[in-house]
């Protein structure tokens, strides 16, 4: 185990964007897993193209974008610690947040085929108790992320979370599908 942490570990440090791109492919898709198994009882009845939609997500969108943000965000420098603390973790969760959570929502529609109209629905139906929900665990988690852990780490620290965040999206992300569906066949 210690062995595939080092191999990671230097991955992280030599190509953080593949790194991070599959770290992000692997959690997404594992958090629709855990979604699918654990919390709505799937079993036998898994839709295994709502995990290969949402594992692209994770690894052509979702990880590239915050690898570079993360790149961009350690470059700033602050007069102190504390003040890089604090405005990188504004900068997050005021800026990249709000952007983050209408694109997954709208990215998932599309994917599913339910276009443009499909995807403005789900946004407008999902995303401000989503946001919300968003910054009461991640304000916490970019206060300790930012603040202790080493720059090369941080997309690491933000994935462990978003395992259990990522069950969350795929929850609330399929309950909204089942909705669409059930309207439609009514």
């Amino acid at each position: 185990m210690a062995s595939f942490f080092r191999i990671y570990n230097a991955a992280l440090i030599q190509r953080p964007m593949i790194a991070q791109s599959a770290t992000a492919a692997f959690l997404f898709g594992a958090g629709d897993i855990i979604a699918q198994q654990a919390i709505e009882r799937q079993g036998k009845k898994h839709d295994f193209m709502r995990t290969a939609r949402l594992t692209f997500y994770g690894g052509a969108f979702f990880g590239p974008a915050l690898t570079k943000w993360y790149q961009v965000l350690n470059r700033i420098k602050f007069a102190s610690p504390t003040k890089g603390v604090i405005y990188r973790v504004w900068l997050d969760q005021a800026l990249l947040t709000p952007v983050a959570v209408g694109f997954f929502f709208g990215t998932m529609s599309i994917l599913e085929g339910k276009g443009i109209s499909g995807a403005v629905d789900r946004i407008s139906e999902n995303y401000q108790p989503t946001l919300i929900r968003n910054w009461g665990v991640f304000i916490p988690t970019q206060i300790i992320n930012f603040a202790i852990v080493p720059h090369h780490l941080r997309f690491a620290v933000v994935s462990v979370v978003s395992l259990f965040w990522n069950t969350y999206l795929s929850a609330v992300n399929a309950q909204t599908h089942q909705e669409d569906k059930d309207k439609h066949t009514d």
